[in-house]
Formats: C-alpha cells, sequence, structure tokens
C-alpha cells in the first residue's frame, strides 16, 4: 500500500501563485490611479494579466486533478483551490473601478 506523507502535498506553489498576482495586480492598479490613469501603464500591464490568465488557468486544472486523485488530500487541495480562485472577484473589482 502506498502512504502518502502530507508533507509531500504541501504544495505551496499554487498559494504563492495566488499571492504573488495578487501583489503585482494591486500594485499595477495602485500605479494606475496615481498615475491619474495613464495608459502607459495599461500597455505595460496588458501582458502580466494574460500571463497571470494562463499561469492560473494551468494551476487551477492541475489542483483540480489532484482533488479527484487524491481522496485524502481534499480539503487541503479545496482551500487551495478557493485561494486561487478568490483573484477572480478581485479583478473584477479592480476593472470596475477602472471603468468608472
Amino acid at each position: 500500500m502506498n502512504t502518502i506523507d502530507r508533507k509531500l502535498f504541501e504544495e505551496i506553489r499554487s498559494i504563492e501563485l495566488a499571492v504573488g498576482s495578487f501583489i503585482i495586480s494591486t500594485v499595477l492598479f495602485t500605479f494606475y490611479m496615481i498615475s491619474n490613469e495613464n495608459s502607459n501603464i495599461l500597455v505595460i500591464a496588458s501582458p502580466f494579466v494574460v500571463s497571470v490568465l494562463f499561469l492560473n488557468t494551468v494551476m487551477f486544472f492541475h489542483l483540480m486533478d489532484n482533488f479527484i486523485r487524491r481522496h485524502e488530500q481534499r480539503k487541503d487541495t479545496g482551500i487551495k483551490i478557493l485561494i486561487l480562485l478568490s483573484n477572480i472577484p478581485i479583478a473584477l473589482l479592480y476593472y470596475s473601478i477602472m471603468k468608472l
């Protein structure tokens, strides 16, 4: 029988990705608001947004795979999925503020 050590599944890359994308997007949003809505900030932020969408999508599917395959780690994986998905309402809030 294979036993999975709890420390083996301490995958922190998803949390680092979620926190890192949140911090960088908040910094870019703050620069945009401070610069009186300068469009140059949007030119810089566009590649970041595309890459973050791609990376978060890949990580989401990876976590969903772990959620399905590792029954004993579902609680930890579910929490990591929720942390990763928490960036969506934040991004929508930033977008709605920018469109005002």
